[in-house]
């Protein structure tokens, strides 16, 4: 009895396989419906085999008859006893089954027990789906985690954006002006583009400090002292945002896991060390580097975890690469310079590997003609521009001898090896414990170089449980020790092999003052190898939950891999004052140029830069890197002014106004000199404000 339910449920089965064979037709596309008022000759076949089926399982019988193949020539009595036996023992009436509908289309009586049809997607479905497959990716959700925990990290910089600004107002707001100036200059006249309005009158001016001429198109949007304030304080978020992206981005590429990618990412934007660099636009704005390394790694093919996968190369990528590292270069040469040099190295040392393996251990791996050619093409983009942009810095250092560094300026920012661990008064773990240890070095902004003891200790651990290879962590370590001996300067040994070789041979490298940025390099591969640790323990705990009975991980040991991450962000917590910038005296927004504002000095000429931005007038005030003779000269000069040696030395400059500021004279000669008669000088005087104008 069992066996003839089972060959009864195999007719079925059969007959319900042979029922859809024949429905689905050849597949020629031919339509072989009958002409209206004609029977269907597939309808009396399919009610054979539906007959068959049925009688088979009433009665028990084999099934063979069943899927006859023949059966579209049986007797059409047996047909009409089927449809009366089908329709007794459903109890329906099948009369009329021979009308066809005019369509031609037969009922499938098996259509309700399959899947329903997928429905035409409509246009605007289609976007919706793609959009959030583009919304849920993994590259989405970094670039959204890392500009959330850029907006966190740095608060309040984005609670007062038109008044504050981190760190000091000193460098942020030279910087402020630069973005401004750049903005400006290209939409109304870029053939003036290095020769700004500060310093007047010297030429070549833009070229006097790191430019951040990338940011120029955020400089085009908005004009005045609070643009330019906002545009800042947005770029600096932005800048932590890309640099967490950037290394993220990379320890990925290289074949480090999600969270491990991140300890790399949190761990290169706030490293300890850099809280000290809030004010420096141009060393916060880092994350071109990984960005740029990353996209050259995946346009070739090219994993630390993996090596060389020639069907993995995509030359759009390299490009992509290429241009993101010009972009780098445009922002500064103090971080860009050993950018450039490092990929020079690269470049260098992959040619060499590749023919050493085709030549030695005739290893022949493809290339590619396409991708070559990428290389090439975006190699002299990225050397051309960096020419161009390195003439005005060659054309100033010719024209202003003391713009050109000596050995003895380097010493003086040279950190000493306790600089290693030792934090910045910025650091809102270490900063006040680590207070003493600061008083000892000469200028502990630039020599506080701790990059985390927590990112310490996880590339140690690197060092033995990781998912690099070992040779890879070797090279990862000898290249973060090597960063970490240059970022001393003069201070290891007096430089004699490691930093002054670089300062007298490599071109432009006289140009960095502060070594201690290079730890910048260290920060980053110290990240790679705290990544191979994170990402080796989370492997780990995979391998346990796998092993678990049932399969299912331990919420807490989920949890675990997180601490890690977790850490590095509560290091790189910091206590960044936000001060308030002076406002904009009103005189700076009517009074004609070229015109001087006094008190003049470093700090006192940085905001005056901000304040130019409305009209851009030429001004003689201006902060850099160095002091330019002439306003040396001009500064002491004027110290009596106004008296008839400074009025004829300003007239011979060109100066037509002088604005004194009341408000920040106290102290100084001017406080009584404010209101000394003029008589006799030719000179007028008008107040505006809290200012005084005098003009010559």
């Amino acid at each position: 009895m069992t066996t003839g339910r089972t060959g009864g449920d195999r007719n079925a089965t059969g007959a319900v396989s042979e029922d859809r064979s024949d429905r689905s037709g050849d597949g020629d596309g031919v339509d072989e419906r009958p002409e209206p008022g004609q029977d269907d000759p597939k309808k009396d076949t399919d009610a054979d085999q539906d007959a068959g089926t049925a009688d088979k399982k009433r009665d028990g019988k084999d099934a063979a008859g069943t899927t006859d193949k023949d059966s579209d020539h049986a007797d059409k009595n047996a047909a009409d006893k089927a449809d009366a036996g089908t329709a007794e023992r459903d109890g329906k009436d099948h009369e009329g089954r021979d009308e066809v509908p005019a369509d031609g289309d037969s009922k499938d009586p098996w259509a309700s027990f399959g899947p329903a049809p997928d429905p035409v997607p409509t246009w605007y479905g289609r976007f919706g789906r793609r959009f959030g497959r583009i919304l849920i990716h993994e590259w989405t959700l970094a670039a959204l985690g890392s500009l959330a925990l850029a907006a966190l990290m740095t608060w309040p910089t984005l609670r007062y954006p038109r008044h504050t600004l981190p760190q000091d107002y000193w460098d942020p707001s030279l910087q402020a002006w630069q973005m401004a100036w750049s903005g400006h200059i290209l939409l109304t006249d870029p053939t003036q583009l290095w020769h700004a309005n500060v310093f007047f009158p010297e030429s070549w001016t833009f070229a006097f400090s790191d430019t951040l001429l990338g940011y120029a198109p955020a400089g085009m949007i908005g004009t005045g002292p609070e643009a330019a304030l906002v545009r800042y304080n947005i770029m600096f978020v932005l800048a932590h945002a890309l640099a967490t992206f950037g290394a993220y981005v990379l320890a990925r590429q290289l074949g480090a896991g999600r969270i491990g990618s991140a300890v790399a990412g949190v761990s290169y934007t706030y490293a300890p060390w850099l809280l000290a660099q809030a004010g420096h636009l141009h060393v916060i704005s880092n994350g071109g580097i990984p960005l740029a390394l990353a996209m050259l790694a995946r346009g070739h093919g090219w994993s630390l975890r993996h090596g060389y996968r020639p069907e993995r190369r995509r030359e759009g990528w390299v490009y992509g690469g290429w241009l993101v590292a010009t972009w780098q270069l445009s922002l500064g040469f103090g971080i860009g310079l050993p950018f450039a040099y490092v990929l020079a190295g690269a470049v260098l040392v992959s040619v060499v590997v590749w023919y050493a393996k085709r030549i030695f251990w005739r290893v022949k791996r493809p290339f590619g003609q396409r991708l070559f050619a990428a290389d090439v093409i975006g190699g002299l983009i990225f050397a051309g521009v960096g020419v161009l942009l390195a003439i005005p810095y060659f054309t100033v250092t010719h024209l202003q001898p003391n713009a050109e560094r000596t050995l003895r300026d380097i010493g003086a920012f040279s950190p000493s090896l306790s600089g290693f661990v030792t934090a910045p008064a910025e650091s809102r773990i270490w900063g006040g414990l680590h207070e003493g240890a600061r008083a000892l070095l000469p200028w502990h902004p630039e020599m506080t170089l701790l990059p985390g003891f927590v990112l310490y200790a996880l590339a140690a651990g690197g060092l033995f449980f990781s998912i690099w290879k070992v040779r890879h962590r070797l090279l990862l370590l000898a290249g973060a020790l090597v960063a970490m001996t240059l970022s001393l300067g003069t201070g290891f040994f007096g430089g004699r092999f490691t930093y002054a070789p670089l300062f007298y041979h490599l071109p432009g490298w006289a140009g960095i003052r502060t070594p201690g940025r290079l730890m910048l390099w260290a920060t980053l591969l110290l990240g790679l190898l705290a990544a191979g640790a994170v990402g080796a323990f989370a492997e780990r705990v995979r391998e346990i939950s796998a092993e678990r009975i049932p399969s299912w991980p331990n919420p807490w040991l989920r949890l675990a891999t997180l601490v890690p991450l977790l850490l590095v962000i509560a290091e790189g917590t910091n206590t960044t004052p936000h001060p308030v910038v002076p406002p904009q005296p009103a005189a700076m927004r009517t009074v004609d140029g070229p015109l001087l504002v006094l008190p003049s000095g470093q700090d006192d000429d940085q905001p005056v830069m901000l304040w130019s931005t409305t009209r851009f007038q030429e001004i003689v005030n201006g902060g850099s890197g160095f002091t330019p003779r002439q306003l040396a000269d001009v500064r002491q000069v004027t110290m009596a002014f106004p008296d008839q040696v400074s009025v004829d030395y300003l007239r011979t400059l060109g100066v037509h106004n002088v604005l004194v500021l009341r408000d920040r004279i106290a102290g100084t000669p001017w406080e009584i000199s404010i209101d000394a008669p003029v008589d006799g000088l030719g000179v007028t005087r008008e107040e505006i404000g809290s200012v005084v104008v005098f003009r010559l």
